[in-house]
């Protein structure tokens, strides 16, 4: 007689296709006549990848990228002097480790796959390669936040992974854009918030060419509720041709805003219908600190030791000594409270160069199937091991808007 189940770790949580809603009868849905079609859940794009620098590694635990130094020193030269140069460039590295392998997976019985009258085994494959993509824009956006809430030293060396302090490091202030919730959603607000973003980061010396700005899909869609928020259709002057617009109020189209592409995620939070209806945040919880929210990678005991790596730090009064935030573009906190967790709250959305987070791939995605003879039916495993960590904070610059 066959041993089944002598161990449960052996055993494996079937896929059974038949069941409705993953509850009773395990036949429930196989064909009686042929009525339809398989329905596959809503899926959500990975767009981030585009938007990080990105290095692939064949081997190694992480990858280093090299920050040079400013050298800008230039003088007259007085003829007959000789010339020695006596300025030396600040060198430093950031380095990016590979997180654990995170994985998806279905097991489909064999039984449930002779009776189905529809194809299922590929819809569960791409919903496992959507699970992994959604984890990995989920951990670039949070990447892209600690950049922009990196505005001077201090704040670095809690929310850079192995932060080595560097003189020539570049910080930039972020925006806030309206002066109360209701204003933080009307077109001409939000269009001047994009505008001064630009703005500081071409001070900054940002590359102009490759700057996009990331907007939460709830917050673009309120753009365009000119009712709602009380607005004039001519606030709309992003669309306006007369005036170099482009876009279509039509189709909802918005290309481009003071010539920086946009982009809208549902990564970053949500808010409901109306002037007053409050942000809620989707990237962390709102503990002190305030942990991921989804899979976190393993304990050091067990993998990676990247288990707070996407975190943000708890709240800490700032302090001025050992030029702890010295030479901060962005600003200084003095010896006030800060609270990035109640910071990131107020972000809708972060106009930044490609350079402000890095990407480190080990094992790029990929799907995996297998038939199992012991269990009788395929397991599905989508998977992929990489890391992120923030490269360049002055290259991301956040639109924030006031909680009420």
């Amino acid at each position: 007689m066959a041993l089944q189940g002598a161990s449960n770790a052996l055993n494996a949580a079937a896929q059974r296709s038949g069941q409705t809603n993953a509850a009773g009868d395990v036949r429930n849905l196989y064909l009686k006549l042929y009525a339809g079609e398989v329905m596959s859940a809503f899926q959500t794009k990975n767009i981030m990848m585009n938007y990080c620098r990105v290095r692939s590694i064949k081997k190694g635990k992480s990858a280093q990228f090299i920050m040079t130094g400013k050298y800008r020193a230039a003088e007259y030269h007085t003829p007959g002097n000789e010339i020695m140069p006596d300025v030396i460039a600040k060198n430093a590295e950031r380095v990016v480790s590979v997180d654990d392998l995170l994985i998806a997976a279905q097991f489909i019985p064999n039984i449930d796959e002779a009776m189905q009258h529809f194809d299922i085994r590929s819809v569960y494959t791409q919903e496992s390669g959507y699970a992994l993509a959604k984890s990995a824009d989920q951990n670039i956006l949070r990447m892209a936040v600690k950049a922009a809430l990196t505005t001077n030293k201090e704040r670095a060396s809690k929310m850079i992974q192995d932060y080595d302090s560097w003189d020539d490091e570049d910080f930039t202030a972020n925006v806030t854009y309206a002066g109360n919730l209701a204003d933080s959603k009307k077109a001409a607000d939000f269009v001047e918030g994009i505008i001064e973003a630009k703005r500081i980061l071409e001070s900054a010396g940002a590359p102009l060419e490759d700057l996009v700005c990331v907007c939460a899909t709830d917050q673009f869609y309120s753009l365009f509720k000119t009712g709602i928020n009380s607005e004039d259709i001519t606030a709309l002057t992003m669309f306006n041709r007369d005036v170099g617009g482009g876009g279509s109020i039509n189709n909802l189209d918005l290309p481009t805003i003071a010539g920086i592409s946009v982009v809208r995620t549902p990564h970053l939070g949500s808010m409901g219908h109306g002037a007053a209806a409050a942000w809620t945040g989707s990237l962390w919880s709102t503990a002190d600190p305030a942990i991921s929210t989804g899979q976190a990678p393993l304990a050091n005991t067990a993998g990676s030791g990247r288990t707070a790596h996407y975190n943000l730090p708890a709240a800490y009064t700032a302090a001025t000594a050992s030029g702890s935030n010295i030479g901060a573009v962005g600003g200084l906190d003095g010896t006030s409270a800060v609270d990035l967790e109640n910071e990131s709250l107020t972000v809708r959305a972060l106009v930044m160069h490609k350079d402000a987070v890095a990407t480190v791939k080990l094992m790029d995605l990929s799907v995996e199937s297998e038939y199992q003879i012991e269990r009788q039916g395929t397991l599905i495993v989508s998977r992929y091991a990489m890391g992120h960590n923030v490269l360049r904070p002055a290259m991301a610059v956040a639109l924030m808007a006031p909680a009420a």
